[in-house]
């Protein structure tokens, strides 16, 4: 008895105890404040206003968040701070380049965004940003990432920018940056992102960046580079993608870039490069996927082996002087795009296209292939097809039906001899452009074409075709670019193209028409040449027209 009511005693103090202890800490929580979490700097909100005040247009409407005392608190777009110092480390301002005409900034960068000290990212790409980039810039020490690109920034690379030791990505592409590129950023070594595209650089490519080992990603397109392509670009044992493509380089290609085990893109089109290739083996740059050699200096005559043996996706070889047959790809199925352009190719259409069931863009115009166009069978997933400038004879039936109507975007058989006449159009096709100019089709224009309602570009120019313009052509509310001149066709410029209100460049003239043009724009504000040598025309911005047709007689 004695022992069981002892234990019931000690059970009933634990229970006491415990429920005490819930009380405090519940008391406790009340009435001992939380962390709050600091308000922004003083100084990085005055740097903020600064650059604000360095604005005078702002489409975007970001700038006009940036009210209120707390620049930390969530409602200055585009700033982000740290929640345990309060300080900017994220100032991120981009447009997309889509958007670039309709949202923009206009204005300066203001030194004072140097004041950042704790920045961590600066991202003020896509706006109309002018002037030179603010030494002060140098200043940002933990900055890792930099992007000022799609601007109109001027000037040099600034040199204070060799204190940027800790950059990861810097993008300064597409503005109208000049002189060399500083020899430093060769010490930027946890870089793994470079593009400095699209700007006015000149002088030689300093050797120093090929000691940045943890380069993926490296871009110097369309600027003025000029001299070689250093040896050393096969230290980059990290790269993925290499572009130097539209410069001024000269001399070989490194047998060096061999040694690429990662590269994946490589792109050095439109500079001076000249012959020989290197002797790259067959198992060497395993990991390419896509290649262009375009435009250069190159007499390749056939394909290399280790180019037509490789699993490529995209092989871009225009205006290297390939000669002969089409060439025949060891691995057609991986291929997506084919740019075999501006080269002296002359037969073998015929395979061409077998066991291709990836591709879908294809460019072999100004060759001297020789083919019935009737005769070739299109790859299903194709998209656009370029044949311009060829030999070409027979009909458009291949090209043009129900099989293709869905996947072909792009058709331009311009320049050849094809012959029969404009198939008719179904619903549901995806065509956006369509060139038949220059050749000997003859026949009239389909009533169908208004099926084709994502036609921007159309052009059936210098050809034999007769009867009249079908008011259905009015349906084609996305054409931009249309050209039926120097062809035989009557009767008057129907009234339903005026509903084509975004249309930029109109062609009626060398045919019968008659009538009075429509007096809507754009079509009566189109130069005079786009109407001459008509039977009857006017009408503005021809002479007016006599009282019957203005009547609409």
């Amino acid at each position: 008895m004695q022992l069981g009511k002892w234990v019931v005693d000690l059970v009933l103090i634990f229970s006491l105890l415990s429920q005490f202890s819930e009380t405090v800490a519940e008391t406790s929580s009340y009435s001992t404040p939380q962390p709050q979490p600091p308000i922004c700097s003083e100084e990085d909100r005055a740097s903020l206003l600064s650059f604000k005040a360095s604005i005078s247009q702002d489409t975007t409407e970001t700038l006009s968040t940036w009210t209120g005392r707390d620049c930390c608190d969530g409602g200055w777009e585009g700033v982000e701070c740290n929640p345990s110092t309060g300080r900017v480390n994220v100032l991120q301002i981009q447009r997309p380049g889509r958007d670039a005409d309709a949202t923009y900034m206009k204005g300066t960068l203001s030194p004072s965004l140097g004041n950042l000290h704790f920045l961590e990212s600066l991202s003020l790409s896509g706006n109309h940003l002018k002037g030179q980039i603010p030494p002060t810039l140098g200043g940002l020490r933990n900055l890792a990432q930099l992007n000022l690109a799609r601007n109109s920034l001027t000037g040099p690379i600034p040199l204070s920018f060799k204190t940027l030791i800790n950059l990861q990505y810097l993008d300064l592409s597409h503005n109208l940056l000049s002189s060399p590129i500083p020899d430093f950023v060769g010490d930027f070594k946890n870089l793994t992102y470079l593009d400095l595209s699209s700007n006015l650089l000149t002088g030689k490519i300093p050797v120093s960046l090929f000691s940045l080992v943890n380069l993926l990603d490296l871009s110097l397109s369309y600027n003025k580079f000029a001299g070689n392509i250093p040896d050393q670009v096969g230290n980059l044992k990290s790269l993925t993608s290499l572009q130097l493509s539209g410069n001024l380089l000269t001399g070989h290609i490194p047998l060096s870039i061999s040694r690429l085990q990662n590269l994946w893109y490589l792109n050095i089109s439109r500079n001076c490069l000249s012959d020989p290739l290197p002797a790259i083996p067959t198992k060497g740059i395993p990991s390419l996927l896509s290649i262009d050699l375009s435009y250069n200096n190159l007499s390749l005559g056939i394909l290399p082996d280790w180019i037509r043996s490789k699993q490529l996706k995209d092989v871009h070889l225009a205006g290297c002087k390939l000669k002969g047959d089409l060439p025949h790809f060891t691995r057609p199925d991986s291929l997506s795009s084919i740019d075999l352009s501006d080269n002296y190719l002359v037969d073998g259409i015929s395979n061409f296209f077998t066991n291709m069931s990836s591709l879908q863009k294809v460019k072999l115009s100004n060759n001297q292939l020789r083919f019935d166009i009737s005769e070739i069978k299109l790859p299903t997933e194709l998209s656009s097809i370029d044949l311009h400038a060829n030999l070409l004879v027979g009909s458009l039936s291949t090209i043009i039906n129900d099989r293709t109507s869905s996947s072909l975007e792009v058709i331009d058989v311009s320049n050849n001899f094809i012959s029969g006449h404009i198939p008719e159009f179904v619903e549901g096709s995806s065509l956006k452009v369509l060139n038949l100019g220059s050749n000997n089709i003859s026949g009239s224009i389909p009533i169908s074409i208004s099926n084709l309602i994502n036609l921007e570009r159309l052009d059936i120019s210098r050809n034999h075709i007769l009867g009249t313009i079908p008011s259905s052509l009015g349906q084609l509310l996305k054409l931009l670019w249309l050209d039926v001149s120097i062809n035989g066709l009557t009767g008057q410029i129907p009234s339903s193209l005026s509903q084509i209100t975004g249309l930029k460049h109109a062609n009626f003239r060398a045919n019968r028409l008659c009538g009075e043009i429509p007096q809507s724009r754009p079509f009566n504000i189109f130069r005079p040449v786009a109407y001459i040598h008509n039977l009857c025309l006017c009408g503005k911005p021809l002479q007016p027209c006599k009282k019957q047709w203005s009547m609409g007689q």
